[in-house]
């Protein structure tokens, strides 16, 4: 297990040192390449960390961005993980939006994923048998331990061979699209950020439970990923 955690006092200091590293992860991609990909969860929590990451003096020009997960619904719906990424990334980092690759949330659910599959496909040039793999990848994790929009008790936890799937998350009512951990695990560098006294339990949990993570999604990266950084914070 390769996973460093970070405990910050508050979830401002978290977002800024999360912020910090993804920076200094993209930084080296881009001294050694024309270009990186990152790819970034949805949520609220992480719009912070990515107001004080389009700061950093990069050149995002040459940064692709994906999502980890997207919510079914129109693209300038305030529910949208699309609109959030452009109104506090891409804007404010002056990136071109042609960079910012998302999910056709126009399209029924299942087309919508195979689409969003094939478009990660073309990128990174490949074949049927191979994960893409990302520069960074930035992962939430929710109050009960999912990452992406990879449920407990969900049976795509488990799916390691494909690269994305739609999912009905029942609790919610709602279709998401979302990569699966075949590609969370292939990254060679992942953020989770998870700030907040809420998630402190089920921080500890990850980490000291036995490791199952259909009951704990979250212990996927915790355990198996490389390259790990883990942001948290008391408050």
């Amino acid at each position: 297990m390769s996973v460093h955690r970070f405990e910050q006092s508050n979830p401002a200091s978290a977002a800024e040192a999360c912020a910090r590293q993804m920076a200094s992860v993209l930084e080296q991609a881009l001294a050694g390449r024309d270009t990186a990909a990152l790819a970034v969860s949805g949520g609220r929590s992480p719009a912070p960390m990515l107001r004080a990451l389009a700061s950093f003096p990069l050149d995002f020009s040459r940064l692709h961005v994906f999502l980890v997960d997207e919510r079914c619904v129109p693209a300038n719906d305030e529910q949208s993980n699309g609109r959030m990424l452009e109104e506090a990334f891409v804007g404010p980092a002056h990136a071109p939006r042609r960079n910012l690759h998302r999910v056709h949330t126009e399209l029924p659910p299942g087309r919508a994923a195979d689409h969003y599959a094939e478009e990660i496909r073309r990128f990174f040039q490949l074949d049927a048998e191979r994960m893409p793999v990302f520069d960074l990848i930035h992962l939430g994790m929710g109050a009960d331990g999912h990452i992406a929009s990879l449920f407990p008790g969900d049976s795509l936890v488990e799916d390691r061979d494909r690269i994305a799937d739609a999912v009905h998350a029942e609790h919610l009512s709602q279709w998401r699209v979302t990569l699966l951990p075949g590609v969370l695990l292939a990254a060679h560098h992942t953020v989770v950020f998870a700030p907040g006294a809420d998630k402190a339990a089920i921080t500890r949990r990850v980490f000291e439970d036995d490791f199952d993570p259909v009951t704990l999604p979250a212990q996927i990266p915790a355990h198996l990923g490389r390259g790990v950084a883990w942001f948290s914070s008391g408050d």
